[in-house]
């Protein structure tokens, strides 16, 4: 990985999402947004992304992706690995999971950090993945995986993060452009 450059901090606090709508452009090759101490205002709720291409407006580009998770449960019961048919995307316009039921209790939360590649380049489709640590409702831990593609070859410039339900109580967002 290269040198990150902070281009920008958003901090939530009650907020239906956060959405950021600058500085994504030609500058870099590669973005990361480092999402920290996401807190749901609803138990059971999933942390979600979605984008949007220059000139659109909506956040409904079309992406394909995969997602998997380890968790493992406080009651000591056995780990798993397994991946989410339900959290992936195939030619789907609904957004992305990057976190899986996070519990909302005063301590729980997510963190985490997606990873945009090429986003202003017209010719290819853009990539991203992500990886999300979470506190998940049934009092126990997720590490989310996730990775695709937007599907559109169009500049992405925006991009909105989310819960399945509920707003989001708390948590920082930072846009870096990495060189």
């Amino acid at each position: 990985m290269g040198i990150p450059t902070l281009l920008s901090t958003a901090t939530a606090s009650g907020d239906s999402d956060i959405s950021i709508t600058s500085n994504i452009d030609s500058t870099y090759d590669e973005y990361m947004i480092v999402c920290t101490d996401i807190h749901p205002a609803t138990n059971a709720a999933n942390f979600r992304v979605q984008f949007n291409a220059s000139g659109q407006s909506g956040y409904n580009e079309i992406i394909t992706t995969t997602c998997f998770r380890a968790q493992h449960n406080e009651s000591a019961s056995p780990a798993q690995l397994g991946y989410k048919t339900g959290h992936d995307r195939a030619q789907g316009d609904g957004p992305q999971t990057l976190a899986i039921e996070v519990n909302n209790d005063n301590d729980g939360s997510c963190s985490g950090i997606l990873h945009l590649f090429t986003p202003a380049n017209t010719t290819y489709v853009t990539h991203f993945y992500s990886r999300f640590s979470e506190m998940f409702y049934g009092a126990g831990a997720h590490d989310v995986f996730a990775a695709g593609y937007i599907n559109t070859t169009a500049a992405i410039t925006d991009v909105q993060f989310a819960f399945s339900s509920g707003n989001i109580d708390a948590g920082t967002f930072q846009l870096f452009g990495i060189a």
